[in-house]
């Protein structure tokens, strides 16, 4: 950690959704000029728990509505946020399961961001594989999907 200070926490919370295709759905972003591909989800609001934080993304982003399966890892090592070096970032991993299905346009290319929005997020199915860790940008991403990723897959 050397002499970074450390000036507050960065709560994520994220959620992990299969198919029976063997695909797990990923989101490819382009923010502060950065591209990277992590799990659906995203920070804490002030006052929320993780659940209704995770279902609270998962609606904005996706316009679907998900239940938490269970929860499959919090961080448990210091890892400085990407974008905020003086951040120290804690995720929160669930595997979710739809309530309905998902009114999001699901691409099939990484990065196919449409031209009629400014937000640069677009979701899509990753083969459950060896290339799915090569896929993700975020330490913490890798290792949820190195951990837990090969065992949920045989659990549909």
């Amino acid at each position: 950690m050397s002499n970074m200070k450390i000036e507050k926490f960065n709560i994520r919370v994220y959620g992990l959704l299969f198919n029976r295709n063997n695909e797990v759905l990923v989101v490819d972003e382009e923010e502060y000029g950065l591209r990277f591909t992590k799990f659906p989800g995203g920070g804490l609001e002030f006052g929320e728990g993780l659940h209704d934080g995770l279902k609270r993304e998962w609606m904005e982003e996706l316009q679907t509505e998900v239940d938490i399966v269970r929860h499959l890892y919090t961080t448990d090592f210091f890892q400085a946020s990407a974008f905020n070096p003086g951040h120290q970032l804690i995720s929160i991993y669930y595997e979710v399961k739809l309530i309905r299905p998902i009114e999001a346009t699901i691409h099939i290319h990484p990065f196919s961001f449409s031209d009629t929005t400014t937000e640069k997020l677009c979701f899509r199915w990753a083969q459950v594989s060896d290339s799915l860790l090569k896929q993700l940008t975020f330490p913490i991403d890798k290792l949820v999907a190195e951990q837990f990723v090969d065992t949920i897959k045989n659990d549909i």
